[in-house]
């Protein structure tokens, strides 16, 4: 049964980075779009970024204005976000996702996610 699990997060102050991982397993991924959507308190779900299987990445910029990275690793089956400069307005819980597609991902349309890792940035 495939399986997305998030690592990483934690509490961090204002102006420190984190790195969140996210493993997949129970089958490969190589072929799928992956990407990272956080929600926060009172919120709805937003997209961050995602990667496409060839490696082309779509950003949020309203969500992220050139302070996060994301990126893949097929041989480890992960993706990861490096997450620069955080602000407390990006408290929350963040989420990893996989489909077939990139814009399968954007619509969530036979969408794997994880099961979120809590980021809680502190002013």
């Amino acid at each position: 049964q495939a399986q997305l699990v998030e690592s990483g997060g934690g509490l961090v102050q204002a102006g420190g980075s984190l790195r969140l991982s996210c493993a997949a397993s129970g089958r490969t991924f190589t072929n799928y779009a992956m990407g990272w959507f956080r929600q926060a308190p009172g919120k709805e779900r937003e997209f961050v970024a995602l990667i496409s299987a060839s490696g082309r990445i779509i950003n949020s910029e309203d969500a992220v204005k050139g302070r996060f990275t994301i990126s893949r690793d097929n041989a480890k089956n992960t993706v990861f976000l490096q997450m620069n400069s955080l602000k407390p307005e990006d408290t929350a819980v963040y989420y990893c996702a996989a489909a077939p597609t990139t814009m399968a991902l954007q619509r969530n349309l036979d969408t794997y996610w994880g099961q979120g890792t809590q980021v809680t940035v502190s002013s």
